[in-house]
């Protein structure tokens, strides 16, 4: 993968609306990104498979208007910018530092997406990187907060009728309150691109 030149990194705070105690990390990336790099870092970060459509909702800083930004869908009739044509550095500055991303539209987990700082490139490490975060990242497809608070409750009562079937339907154990930043792997966006649009 060529990587553009990048002399900065945008630190975001990416936090699932919806639970307490706050399920987020904390990751950087180059300032070259676009909205798709964005995306497939934060979703490699959370722990989400992108197998569903998204979009960031971000105040453009020049018309002062909200847009929508991720993948065109005519199905949904929804006027969406492209993801990878919009960079972030178009939006993101310390003065409009914040924006809500949605992934997946059934379950609808919202995100709040905050700018905390825009920092030097380390020219010793490599970017992105996640370099802090808090609690497990919710199954896909298991009903959005309320399933997953629900799926909650069963897994941690062996009395429910449901216990055992969640839990191999969840692959045997889960963890809600396990994360390790040390073990987030970020994929290439132009693989990922490709694999799904190519």
């Amino acid at each position: 993968m060529v990587m553009k030149r990048y002399e900065r990194v945008y630190q975001f705070k990416i936090t699932l609306k919806g639970l307490k105690p706050a399920l987020w990390r904390r990751i950087q990336v180059p300032e070259t990104y676009s909205f798709w790099d964005l995306h497939v870092a934060m979703q490699d970060a959370m722990g989400w498979q992108d197998s569903h459509l998204h979009d960031f909702r971000v105040r453009n800083p020049h018309t002062r208007k909200k847009e929508r930004i991720g993948i065109p869908d005519e199905e949904f009739d929804l006027k969406i910018l492209t993801g990878w044509e919009c960079d972030i550095r178009d939006y993101f500055s310390i003065e409009n530092s914040s924006a809500t991303y949605v992934y997946d539209y059934g379950d609808n987990w919202e995100h709040t997406v905050k700018l905390e700082k825009i920092l030097p490139r380390d020219k010793e490490m490599k970017y992105p990187r996640c370099t802090d975060g808090e609690r497990a990242c919710p199954p896909e497809d298991c009903g959005g907060i309320h399933g997953y608070k629900e799926f909650l409750e069963t897994i941690m009562d062996p009395t429910h009728k449901q216990h055992e079937d969640l839990l191999t339907w969840v692959g045997g154990n889960f963890q809600p309150e396990f994360f390790d930043s040390n073990k987030v792997r970020f994929d290439d966006p132009k693989k990922r691109w490709k694999y799904a649009f190519g």
